[in-house]
C-alpha cells in the first residue's frame, strides 16, 4: 500500500508558516490572537535542555517549561533513546487483559522514593490523578466531602475544576461537583472546623500553590495531617506540579517532613513527550476500591499504563538520578532567590521573592511616589493584575526570557524552569529582571508606552 510522505519534520518544516492560520481556522483563534497581541508568534523551531529557538535561529532561556513539564529539559537524549527502544521492540502494549511490566517496573521505583504508601495507580494527566483521587477517597471512606484550599488549582476537568479557586476557570461551567468546599490556604482553625463535622473524605493540597507561589506556614501542611488523621479524612498531597525534585526535594512535602496518604504525579514524570499521571497511596486506601475480583477494574484509563508512558516515567527518574536534578532544583534555586531579593531594596514595586528550589514567584505591588502610583492606577483600573505584563513581555521581546504571570489578576511572575539550568543561566536571568524593572520605574519609557497598548486592548475588550 502506498502511504503520503509521513515523516514528521517534513510536514512539520512544510506547514510551519501556516501554523497560526491553522490554528485560527481549526483550534484557539483566541489563542493566536493573544500571542500575536504581545509579541509571542516568534514561530518556535527546536527545544534543547532549558533553551528554545525561533524561526530566526534566536535562542531563549525557557523559564515556564510546559507549565513543569520539561523538568529534565526538553527532548533529553536518554528519554529520546528509551522511546526509541519501546519503538522498535514488539512489546504487547495495552493487552488490558494482562498485566503491563513496564508499568510494574516504573511503580517500584517510584514508591522507592515514597516508602510509606504502597500502591500506584497510572493515568493520563495531573487531571485524572485528581479525579482518580476522588473517587478513591470517597470509595475508601464512604464520605461525600471534599476540601480544598482558595487559590488552588487541581485541573479543569469537572472533579479538579470542582476543587480549583479561581472563579476565572469556574465561570460558566457551574454547577460543579457537590461536597467539595474550599477554606483559606494556611487556616488550619477552618480545616478543624470542616473535619470535625466527621463528613470529609479528603483535604487535598498543593504543598505550594502554584497560582501565585504561596508558601505554607511552616505548621499548615503538619497541623493538617495530623488534623486529617484525628477526624478520618485522607491528606492527599497534589504534587503534579511541585513533585520530582522541583522545590529541591522529590517531594515538596518533604520540606515539612509530611506523609500524605496519597500524592499525585504528572508534569515532570512525563519528561515532556508522553502524558503520564501517578496516584500513589496506602495499601489500606486502594484495597478498598479494588476490594474484590468482580472490581478488578472499577475505576481504570485506556491508556494510563502504556509502554511509552511507563518507559518515559522510567527514563525520567534515571536521568533526576544519574544527573543529580533535584540537589541541583535546590542549589540553583537558592542561588536565583538570593540574586532576585538583593534588588528587592532598590525598586519600590518590587516586594517579594518567595519559593523552594527551582518554584520561584517574584511579587510586585503598588508603589509610593505620587509618578509611579497614577501609572499603576491606570493599569489596574483597566485590568488587575495587567503590571506584570510590563515585565514579561520586555522579559521575553528584549531578553529572550519566556515566562508567565503566576495566575489571573495576579501581580506575581512564577519561574518554573528546567531544573537543568546553569549558573550562567541564573546571571542571565537576575541581569534580565533588573534591567526590566528597572525601566519599569521610568516614566515615561518605553515599558509604559506598552502598559498604555495594553490598557487599550483590554478597555476594547470589555467594551
Amino acid at each position: 500500500m502506498q502511504y503520503p510522505n509521513l515523516d514528521a519534520s517534513e510536514i512539520f518544516a512544510n506547514r510551519e508558516g501556516q501554523r497560526s492560520a491553522m490554528h485560527s481556522r481549526y483550534l484557539n483563534e483566541q489563542l493566536v490572537r493573544v500571542l500575536k497581541t504581545i509579541g509571542y508568534d516568534v514561530g518556535f523551531q527546536r527545544g534543547e535542555g532549558q533553551y528554545l529557538f525561533d524561526r530566526e535561529g534566536a535562542r531563549y532561556l525557557d523559564l515556564l517549561s510546559g507549565f513543569g513539564v520539561f523538568a529534565i529539559g526538553r527532548n533529553h537524549p536518554v528519554l529520546r533513546q528509551t522511546l526509541k527502544s519501546v519503538l522498535d521492540s514488539d512489546f504487547p502494549n495495552l493487552v488490558q487483559l494482562d498485566v503491563s511490566t513496564l508499568a510494574g517496573v516504573l511503580a517500584e521505583r517510584l514508591l522507592e522514593h515514597v516508602p510509606y504508601l504502597d500502591k500506584v495507580f497510572f493515568a493520563n494527566s495531573g487531571a485524572e490523578c485528581v479525579e482518580a483521587a476522588i473517587k478513591f477517597a470517597r470509595g475508601a471512606t464512604g464520605r461525600p466531602g471534599i476540601i480544598h484550599c482558595e487559590h488552588s488549582f487541581h485541573g479543569l476537568t469537572y472533579g479538579g475544576l470542582s476543587l480549583t479557586g479561581d472563579p476565572n476557570f469556574r465561570t460558566g461551567f457551574e454547577p460543579l461537583l457537590p461536597g467539595c468546599s474550599a477554606i483559606p490556604f494556611n487556616d488550619l482553625e477552618a480545616l478543624e472546623k470542616a473535619l470535625s463535622t466527621r463528613k470529609i473524605a479528603a483535604f487535598i493540597v498543593e504543598p505550594i500553590q502554584g497560582k501565585g507561589v504561596n508558601m505554607p506556614s511552616d505548621e499548615f501542611l503538619p497541623g493538617a495531617a495530623a488534623l486529617c488523621k484525628r477526624y478520618g479524612t485522607l491528606f492527599v498531597a497534589d504534587e503534579i506540579q511541585t513533585g520530582l525534585g522541583r522545590t529541591g526535594r522529590f517531594l515538596a512535602v518533604e520540606h515539612w517532613n509530611v506523609e500524605p496518604d496519597m500524592v499525585l504525579l504528572s508534569k515532570a514524570l512525563s519528561g515532556g513527550h508522553v502524558p503520564v499521571g501517578a496516584v500513589l497511596t496506602r495499601k489500606s486506601v486502594f484495597e478498598k476500591i479494588f476490594n474484590r475480583m468482580d472490581r478488578a477494574v472499577v475505576h481504570g484509563s485506556t491508556f494510563g499504563k502504556n509502554d511509552l508512558a511507563m518507559a518515559a516515567g522510567i527514563a525520567t527518574l534515571e536521568v533526576l538520578k544519574a544527573e543529580k536534578l533535584v540537589e541541583a532544583a535546590a542549589k540553583r534555586g537558592a542561588e536565583l532567590r538570593l540574586a532576585l531579593n538583593s534588588l528587592v531594596p532598590g525598586y519600590e514595586m518590587l516586594k517579594e521573592v518567595r519559593g523552594k528550589g527551582l518554584m520561584i514567584g517574584v511579587e510586585f505591588g503598588p508603589p509610593q511616589s505620587l509618578r509611579l502610583k497614577a501609572s499603576w492606577a491606570m493599569l489596574e483600573t483597566a485590568n488587575k493584575g495587567l503590571f506584570c505584563q510590563l515585565i514579561t513581555v520586555p522579559l521575553f521581546k528584549d531578553h529572550k526570557i519566556l515566562t508567565q504571570v503566576a495566575g489571573h489578576a495576579s501581580h506575581t511572575v512564577k519561574l518554573l524552569p528546567p531544573l537543568t539550568i546553569t549558573e550562567d543561566d541564573c546571571k542571565w536571568i537576575a541581569g534580565s529582571f533588573d534591567q526590566v524593572i528597572a525601566d519599569s520605574h521610568k516614566v515615561p519609557g518605553a515599558i509604559w508606552s506598552l502598559g498604555k497598548t495594553l490598557v487599550d486592548n483590554a478597555v476594547r475588550k470589555s467594551a
